[in-house]
């Protein structure tokens, strides 16, 4: 990709908070601008009738069932050769093997100290996964009726704002990077004033994030340049 000729457009008008619009159901969401990026920061919508509208929580299967069949497999084998033992059977080799090392090696031993790394490693990981909901790609759309939830994938909605962006005069091009507390929009603009085309973007795609019925609504940040001169 050829560097552009011109720097991108960042800068805005004087601060000042957008007019407190309608958003569905009476709720009422506010735009406050920043001057120095021209970022808008939508504030979070009252809570509907239908109840919070809280981020899904991923199954995780796959790392559930490796997990189930760790455990299941070692304990198993454990058992069996307990009861080989209560039986008057010796016990497995690897058991042997295993007791016979750990009675030789030093606690400060490179081996010891190396397994029981991998084991609080992989015991955090699986904490981490206890305790975080996981499906980052999808945003929780407002609950306005008890007993529906409901999310929008964050591919979809920046391919809205998109849509939304290419119908701007002036706009060349749109990539729109839609993350789950900010949406960063970079235009190409081939004619018309940057000032003009930025204040036109702020407006359109305020109303697009608005109108995506999100729980959680996030700041907007736009960037305008020209395109790349060729040759």
């Amino acid at each position: 990709m050829t560097e552009p000729q011109e720097p991108e457009h960042r800068t805005g008008g004087p601060s000042a908070t957008g007019p407190v619009e309608e958003a569905g159901r009476g709720d009422l969401i506010e735009l406050d601008q920043s001057a120095s990026s021209a970022a808008y920061a939508p504030v979070p919508a009252r809570r509907a009738d239908g109840g919070r509208a809280g981020r899904f929580w991923s199954a995780r299967r796959i790392p559930a069932a490796v997990l189930a069949l760790v455990v299941l497999g070692g304990s198993g084998l454990l058992l069996y050769d307990v009861a080989a033992v209560r039986a008057d059977r010796p016990a497995m080799r690897w058991r042997r093997s295993l007791a016979d090392e750990l009675a030789r090696r030093p606690l400060e031993s490179a081996w010891l100290l190396g397994v029981a790394a991998v084991a609080v490693l992989i015991g955090l990981w699986l904490l981490v996964l206890a305790v975080t909901p996981g499906l980052r790609a999808l945003l929780p759309m407002r609950r306005d009726r008890p007993g529906v939830r409901a999310a929008l994938d964050r591919s979809a909605a920046a391919l809205v704002l998109r849509d939304r962006a290419v119908e701007v005069s002036g706009v060349q091009s749109v990539r729109v990077r839609m993350g789950r507390g900010r949406a960063v929009v970079h235009a190409v603009s081939h004619f018309r004033e940057l000032d003009d085309v930025r204040a036109d973007l702020d407006t359109v795609l305020g109303t697009g994030i608005r109108e995506l019925g999100l729980a959680r609504p996030p700041s907007l940040s736009v960037h305008v340049r020209r395109p790349a001169k060729k040759g």
